[in-house]
């Protein structure tokens, strides 16, 4: 029952996460028009800048729970990977509360703020002649932090349970960087060989 809770909360992270990928193809088909445009028909467009940083802080925000369900956001892991997993899981559950709490609740406080001023006005763009609409980027700030905080809320219990337990629970598996497949490779080939010997 709770790992379901676990990995539900894992899927709707990864689906807003896949979801706002698509930013990347759109970030990349409007940006080579406005390669094509400026330089070779000498007519830059007044509306790319902002929509390249649109997009992109769409996407860094909206990805942010979907990287903290797959441990992709940096970590100095140098004496972290080292540590006993019931260890692992005493200094994150700290961490947590020490530090990712208090700083995503002050992104939902801060955020909604800045979101209902920046709709209430209809806010534009600065940056350009057209005046593109920005308002809609400020009111994905304060979502953003809901999310982090509800991923952020699995985590922990994640965290409960590996020093409960004395191993991590399971996570949702949809992509693997490529350093951990080769590793896992690795590992697979040398326990291999030792069957190999053994026999």
């Amino acid at each position: 029952m709770l790992q379901t809770f676990l990995l539900g909360i894992d899927r709707f992270s990864m689906a807003v996460g896949h979801a706002f990928a698509w930013c990347i193809v759109i970030l990349t088909l409007g940006t080579s028009y406005e390669v094509f445009v400026r330089y070779v028909l000498d007519d830059p467009t007044a509306w790319a800048f902002d929509m390249s940083y649109i997009l992109y802080g769409a996407l860094f925000l909206m990805s942010g729970a979907y990287a903290l369900s797959r441990n992709a956001h940096v970590r100095g892991d140098v004496f972290y990977r080292l540590w006993p997993v019931r260890v692992q899981g005493t200094v994150e559950l700290v961490l947590y509360f020490i530090f990712f709490f208090p700083g995503v609740t002050s992104l939902v406080i801060a955020g909604y703020g800045y979101a209902h001023d920046s709709f209430g006005y209809r806010e534009v763009s600065v940056n350009s002649p057209v005046g593109v609409p920005i308002w809609q980027l400020k009111g994905l700030i304060p979502l953003a932090g809901a999310m982090l905080f509800i991923q952020g809320v699995a985590q922990v219990i994640r965290c409960i349970l590996a020093i409960r337990d004395g191993e991590w629970p399971r996570k949702l598996h949809d992509v693997e960087e490529l350093e951990t497949v080769i590793a896992a490779e690795h590992e697979f080939q040398q326990k291999a060989a030792q069957k190999g010997e053994a026999a």
